[in-house]
C-alpha cells in the first residue's frame, strides 16, 4: 500500500516539475514580447518621452522662461529626466539655456 502512495506522489511531483520546466522555457523564448498587439515597454517609453518634450514646448508657449523645477512640478517627472529632455531639446535647437549652473538657470524657446 505504501509503495502505491509513494508512486502516485512521485507521478504528481514529477508532473509538476515537468510543467514548471516547460513554462520557464516558454518565458525564455519571449521575455519582453508577450504583449500580443499591445505596445511594448520601449515603445511606451518613447511615446511618453515624445509627449513630455512636446508638453515642455507647449509650456514655453505660455511662459517666457521655464526652470527645471517648474517643469518637474508641472509634468510630474524627475529632475534628472527634465535635465535630459532639456539637453535634448537644446541640441535640437528648440530651446536655449540661459545661465550655467544653479537656481539661476532657465530655458527660453528659440
Amino acid at each position: 500500500m505504501n509503495q502505491i502512495i509513494i508512486f502516485i506522489l512521485g507521478v504528481i511531483i514529477g508532473g509538476g516539475v515537468v510543467w514548471f520546466a516547460i513554462k520557464m522555457s516558454e518565458r525564455k523564448k519571449k521575455p519582453f514580447d508577450d504583449t500580443q498587439g499591445k505596445e511594448s515597454f520601449i515603445e511606451k517609453q518613447a511615446r511618453e518621452k515624445t509627449a513630455n518634450k512636446e508638453a515642455i514646448l507647449e509650456l514655453l508657449k505660455t511662459r517666457e522662461k521655464l526652470t527645471n523645477d517648474h517643469i518637474e512640478m508641472m509634468l510630474g517627472i524627475p529632475e534628472s529626466t527634465v535635465t535630459r529632455y532639456m539637453d535634448e531639446l537644446e541640441e535640437e535647437n528648440k530651446v536655449k539655456q540661459v545661465g550655467d549652473i544653479g537656481s539661476g538657470v532657465f530655458y527660453e524657446k528659440v
